[in-house]
């Protein structure tokens, strides 16, 4: 695919509703050509020129509310950002309505991806476009479901080693299970009351990160109804405890022998929230080339903030920062086994060094 063309074409879609049929025909042997991202999103060679109208004219539609978003939320727009809308986004959006449709009751789609991989800009974007489809969606993070500070303050007394929050046991699975379940029958029967599930209107927990000094405390919930799709995103979502043995050799940070007892601890605790990942109807991995880019963009998330004027970590804090989380749940143990996994893992989008989107696939259809 030549990049600058297909810059051209969509910097035309911007303004005109249609292309010209040379570039529809060059743009769905582009499409083609990409086998893996092609069988990810159903696009075959008797499908593709109906599924690049439809791309295009949604594309052409909430161009300006996209502008509009980014302005808002400070999305940055890198050189590929048109491309990733494009190959990406659009495609995204319209496989979760499907698959919505298919449901036929609102659908709950996890989203794991460690920190800077961008799952908040993805749950932003692919709200603005499915509501453009008609359909009513609901950002939750796995931050929103934190215990209370009190009961934080509690378990650090229990464990010290819990400096932080975020990792396994810092959090309300019992209330993530009640919400999840409240949004899945939120239109199963609307008629249905009971003490249990008001089925009409749902509280969603909301967690305010700047309460108590930056420890952080569970806000005012969020009054939501009639949600069709539920976007669970978190660092780690869906994510299965392992073979303990695994940290007899495992790779740093975990290098001593506390810290493997602490990592085989946050492994054992990964038990507990199976019942909430079961509650996910199609979980999507935001899968960086290497894992270390995480605390390289945590870095520069914080010096942008600093140079804003904003308080942020230095980069010694931020190594500490990650390397903690590391320690929980090492990437390299977890999360590039859930990447091979087919029965864990529906949709992996490979995240390059720039942030660009790399490779697009089921887990099935990747070559060992």
């Amino acid at each position: 695919m030549t990049t600058e063309l297909l810059n051209q074409f969509l910097q035309k879609l911007t303004t005109s509703e249609a292309l010209p049929l040379s570039a529809i025909e060059q743009l769905a042997a582009w499409e083609l050509a990409d086998e893996l991202r092609a069988k990810a999103f159903g696009i075959t060679p008797a499908n593709v020129r109906q599924v690049l109208d439809l791309r295009s004219h949604l594309f052409h539609t909430i161009y300006p509310d996209l502008m509009q978003l980014c302005q808002t939320k400070g999305i940055k727009q890198h050189p590929a950002w048109l491309e990733t809308l494009f190959n990406l986004w659009l495609p995204l959006a319209m496989q979760l309505a499907s698959h919505r449709q298919q449901l036929e009751r609102p659908l709950i789609q996890g989203i794991l991806g460690g920190q800077g991989t961008g799952k908040t800009t993805l749950a932003a974007i692919l709200t603005l476009i499915l509501g453009h489809l008609g359909y009513r969606t609901l950002s939750l993070s796995l931050d929103d479901l934190y215990k209370t500070y009190p009961e934080r303050l509690a378990l650090q007394q229990e464990d010290p080693r819990l400096i932080w929050r975020g990792p396994p046991g810092t959090h309300d699975i019992d209330l993530g299970i009640k919400v999840l379940d409240q949004l899945r029958r939120g239109q199963e029967n609307p008629n249905l009351q009971s003490e249990i599930y008001n089925l009409k209107s749902i509280a969603v927990p909301r967690f305010d990160k700047s309460a108590w000094g930056g420890a952080g405390d569970r806000a005012q919930p969020e009054i939501v109804e009639n949600i069709d799709i539920v976007l669970f995103e978190g660092w780690f979502v869906g994510v299965r405890p392992i073979d303990p043995s695994a940290f007899d050799n495992a790779p740093p940070p975990i290098v001593t022998a506390d810290d493997r007892r602490f990592a085989r601890d946050a492994n054992a605790k990964l038990q507990d929230y199976l019942p909430l990942w079961q509650r996910l109807d199609s979980l999507i991995l935001l899968l960086p080339t290497d894992y270390r880019l995480s605390q390289q963009w945590r870095r520069q998330a914080e010096q942008q903030m600093i140079s804003t004027g904003k308080s942020g970590m230095s980069d010694e804090t931020v190594d500490r920062f990650v390397e903690y989380f590391w320690k929980s749940i090492h990437p390299e143990l977890f999360i590039q086994q859930m990447a091979r996994n087919s029965d864990w893992v529906d949709l992996v989008i490979e995240i390059n060094r720039d942030r660009s989107i790399g490779l697009v696939y089921k887990p099935s259809d990747r070559l060992p």
